[in-house]
């Protein structure tokens, strides 16, 4: 099945993506893709963007420097593009996403195997804090479930200590998220993500999918 739709169907661009009839297809096949995704296992309706920036190169250096690396699977849904439209954040019908962390992640996630552990994606976070939010142990068995958690601030973080994101969109419930995690436990991260995004404007910065990134330590 998966075949039949990679020859015959459109490549899962975001809605802001626009694309002639088959113009760019085969480039986009190749590029609308991390390198380290399974080709047997495409669940997503979108790509963890934030993954699109590394290359083999690039993470074959991080591994030569000591840099362990943990799968998951990600089944990223339509909904994180919904944009907010309720009067307030916690009116908002957060979007469900279904996840799996195999015993290997789940063990990276506590000690004492746990390093500094850096979240490449908004989705990866959601999977973490979703899986802390009832564990304090990894299990033997892959742990399959749905992340339907709404991070905004002040959220403190259980599991991620860094994180590498791409510019979000206007009213984007990514944007919440990432305002809780520059500053954890406080509002001020609003006012400091404002400061950000302002500045890449200003920088002419690429935003969304195939845009640019950025690491919060």
């Amino acid at each position: 099945m998966t075949t039949v739709a990679n020859q015959i169907g459109d490549v899962p661009l975001p809605p802001y993506i626009e694309r002639p009839k088959d113009s760019l297809r085969a480039s986009d096949l190749e590029r609308y893709q991390t390198v380290y995704a399974s080709r047997q296992r495409q669940v997503a309706v979108a790509a963890p963007t934030a993954g699109l920036h590394f290359t083999p190169e690039l993470l074959a250096a991080l591994t030569a420097q000591g840099v362990r690396t943990a799968d998951g699977t990600l089944h990223v849904g339509l909904g994180t593009f919904k944009p907010i439209t309720t009067d307030t954040i916690e009116a908002h019908p957060i979007h469900r996403e279904l996840y799996e962390l195999p015993p290997a992640t789940q063990q990276a996630l506590f000690p004492p195997f746990a390093g500094r552990r850096v979240a490449v994606g908004t989705t990866t976070v959601r999977a973490v804090e979703d899986f802390l939010s009832s564990h304090h142990t990894a299990s033997l068995t892959p742990h399959v479930a749905e992340a339907g958690i709404f991070i905004y601030p002040p959220r403190i973080f259980r599991g991620v200590d860094a994180l590498i994101t791409n510019f979000h969109q206007p009213r984007s419930t990514l944007l919440c998220l990432v305002a809780a995690f520059l500053t954890p436990g406080s509002t001020r991260g609003i006012d400091w993500l404002k400061e950000i995004y302002a500045d890449a404007i200003a920088r002419k910065y690429r935003f969304l999918s195939y845009g640019d990134a950025m690491l919060i330590l």
